[in-house]
C-alpha cells in the first residue's frame, strides 16, 4: 500500500494538476512490480516487532539491574537500552576485543545459550568498587587475573538471575550461568552465519560509562518466536492477577522493621545544670502522671497511649490514633 497523502499534500497536488506545472501523465502507475532484494545468506529472522518487543523486556531488565547493582557495587547504576538489531554471529563475534568479558548463559527451558557481553573498563571499575575503591578502570587495560574473574563472576550471577522477570511474560526461565571467557576465540558456541538478535545496553556506575550486549540466538527463541510481538506480550501482563502482587507487597512490607518510641515528657536544663547531674536528681517534665503519651512511628506522630507495665517491662496502652499526618 502507498504512502496516505495529508489534506495539504493533495490540495497541492490538484493546484499543480490545474496549472498545468504537473502532467497527469507522468504521475500513472506504470503497472511494474517493485522488487525487493532478499539476502539469502542473510536471512531476515527476527522482524521489527520481535525486536521491539525484546527492547520492552530489556527496559525491565535494565530497571531491575539498576536497582539491583548498587547494592553490591555501593554506587548509583544507571541503565538505559540503546538500540536492537539483527546481525550475523559473525560479525557479533568479529566485533569483540581482547580481552573481553563473555559470559556464557543457559538459557533453560529453551535450547541453547545466549551470551552477555561487558566492557572491559566497567569489569575493572566493578572490581575496583567490590574491592573498597572508588570504581576507576585501569588506564592500559590487561587481562584479567583469576582473582578478578571470581569477582565477576558474581556481578555475572546477578545479570544472569536478573532474566527471570522480564521473561515471564514469554517463558518461565530458569537462567544459569555457564562461564566466563576473555577470549572471543573460545567463545564459538554459535554458528558464524546464525542470525543473532543483539540488545545494547548502557550502564553507568557513577561517572563510569561503558556498553553490555546482550546476544540471543534465532535458535535459541525460536521456540517462542510466535510470542514474541507486543500484543501478546501486553495482553499476557493485563491478565496477570493483581491481587497476587499486592498480596507479596503486603507480606514484604509486613516484615519491615520500623522504630517505635513513647516519649514521656521534655525538658529543659542549661548545660551547667546537665554537667552537674547526679544519681537521685530529679528533672521536671513538661507533662503530668495522668497524660497520655505521644507514641513516634519513626519520626511522625502517629498515637496516643498511657503508661504502664507488662510482666517485668514498661509498656504502653494505645488510647488513641491520629489519623492526620
Amino acid at each position: 500500500m502507498g504512502d496516505v497523502l495529508s489534506q495539504n499534500e493533495i490540495d497541492n497536488l490538484l493546484k499543480a494538476l490545474s496549472s498545468g506545472e504537473l502532467d497527469a501523465d507522468e504521475i500513472k502507475d506504470s503497472g511494474e512490480k517493485s522488487i525487493k532484494n532478499y539476502d539469502f545468506a542473510r536471512p531476515s529472522k527476527f522482524s521489527k516487532e520481535h525486536l521491539r518487543t525484546l527492547e520492552n523486556i530489556f527496559e525491565h531488565y535494565g530497571r531491575l539491574l539498576s536497582t539491583n547493582l548498587p547494592a553490591y557495587l555501593r554506587k548509583n547504576v544507571q541503565v538505559e537500552v540503546m538500540n536492537s538489531e539483527a546481525v550475523a554471529y559473525s560479525e557479533f563475534s568479529n566485533a569483540l576485543s581482547n580481552p573481553v568479558l563473555l559470559g556464557i548463559v543457559d538459557f533453560s527451558p529453551l535450547g541453547g545459550n545466549i551470551l552477555i557481553e561487558l566492557a572491559d573498563n566497567l569489569g575493572y571499575a566493578m572490581v575496583d568498587r567490590m574491592l573498597g575503591g572508588g570504581g576507576l578502570p585501569l588506564e592500559r587495560p590487561r587481562d584479567f587475573t583469576e582473582i578478578e574473574l571470581t569477582i565477576i563472576e558474581r556481578i555475572f550471577n546477578v545479570f544472569t538471575n536478573l532474566l527471570r522477570e522480564p521473561w515471564n511474560n514469554v517463558v518461565q526461565l530458569e537462567p544459569r550461568l555457564i562461564r566466563i571467557e576473555t577470549n572471543s576465540q573460545f567463545a564459538q558456541i554459535i554458528p558464524p552465519s546464525e542470525m543473532t538478535s543483539i540488545l545494547t545496553m548502557n550502564i553507568k556506575i557513577g561517572n563510569i560509562e561503558g556498553m553490555m550486549n546482550v546476544c540471543l540466538p534465532f535458535s535459541c527463541l525460536e521456540d517462542v518466536m510466535d510470542k514474541l510481538n507486543t500484543k501478546f506480550w501486553f495482553s499476557t501482563m493485563q491478565t496477570k492477577d493483581d491481587k497476587t502482587y499486592r498480596d507479596f507487597i503486603e507480606v514484604a512490607i509486613a516484615k519491615a522493621k520500623i522504630p517505635i518510641r513513647a516519649v514521656l515528657g521534655k525538658s529543659t536544663i542549661s548545660v551547667n545544670d546537665f554537667l552537674g547531674l547526679q544519681r537521685g536528681d530529679i528533672i521536671k517534665l513538661n507533662t503530668k502522671v495522668e497524660d497520655e503519651l505521644n507514641i513516634y512511628v519513626g519520626n511522625m506522630n502517629k498515637f496516643k497511649a498511657l503508661p504502664g507495665a507488662s510482666s517485668d517491662s514498661y509498656a504502653v496502652r494505645i488510647s488513641s490514633i491520629i489519623r492526620e499526618e
